[in-house]
């Protein structure tokens, strides 16, 4: 992999931080970006640091067994996570982590984000569970969300936050807002006293439109690869 993949990675990672720091998705050491350099290599934030104060010279490369590659910093307490993402999903290029504020609220009260209601959530996310509670930054959370990974690009985590994935950054990022974005709409329904499911048929139209490259997050193969690992 050639050091401009590595800078424009470095580069995009920070923008991110920033614009979930600036949009309220994170605050403090909260959250962490990572996006693949390459088959073993991935590019991670550092623990310990506000994510609006990360630059570019402070993300850490490690290997896909964890252990620090290049940077003088330490990699995020949550990388395991990430890399059993990678590990598992040889289409996803970047993992996003944040703390939504209304989504997590959701993954608080043990929901998760699967009503069948809004058109956006469903191309561009898709369905969003909730993994039961684990500790974060130790393995016993990437055991937990183990069994998720491959079906979804997105879950809630219990008591914890959100984790959205995808073929770029810019994606994963923009499922990340989606997400949150979805979560007060939900929110915002149920104060009003009504929430109106899609019919059955609404749904497998928008379902399909996953697959489709002039859909904004769509995730070409998405239902096809989950089908075939259906039936691995």
């Amino acid at each position: 992999m050639t050091t401009d993949r590595s800078t424009d990675a470095r580069r995009e990672i920070v923008v991110v931080c920033r614009r979930l720091y600036e949009h309220g998705l994170i605050a403090g050491q909260d959250g962490n970006v990572s996006v693949r350099l390459g088959e073993n290599r991935v590019l991670v934030t550092p623990a310990g640091m506000s994510k609006v104060d990360v630059e570019p010279e402070d993300l850490v490369e490690v290997g896909l067994d964890g252990k620090r590659l290049t940077g003088y910093q330490r990699p995020s307490s949550e990388v395991d996570l990430h890399i059993r993402v990678y590990s598992r999903r040889p289409d996803v290029m970047a993992v996003v982590h944040a703390h939504p504020p209304v989504a997590t609220g959701f993954a608080v009260a043990g929901e998760g984000l699967e009503a069948t209601v809004l058109p956006e959530l469903i191309c561009q996310v898709g369905r969003v569970p909730v993994v039961p509670y684990a500790r974060p930054g130790t393995p016993a959370l990437g055991d937990a969300c183990e069994p998720f990974i491959g079906e979804h690009d997105a879950f809630l985590m219990a008591n914890h936050g959100a984790v959205t994935m995808g073929p770029t950054l810019r994606v994963a990022h923009q499922r990340m807002e989606s997400l949150e974005h979805a979560a007060r709409i939900m929110l915002a329904a149920r104060l009003v006293g009504r929430v109106n499911e899609l019919t059955p048929a609404q749904i497998a139209e928008l379902r399909s439109a996953r697959t489709r490259p002039d859909v904004p997050g769509a995730d070409p193969g998405g239902p096809a690869r989950r089908s075939r690992r259906r039936e691995e």
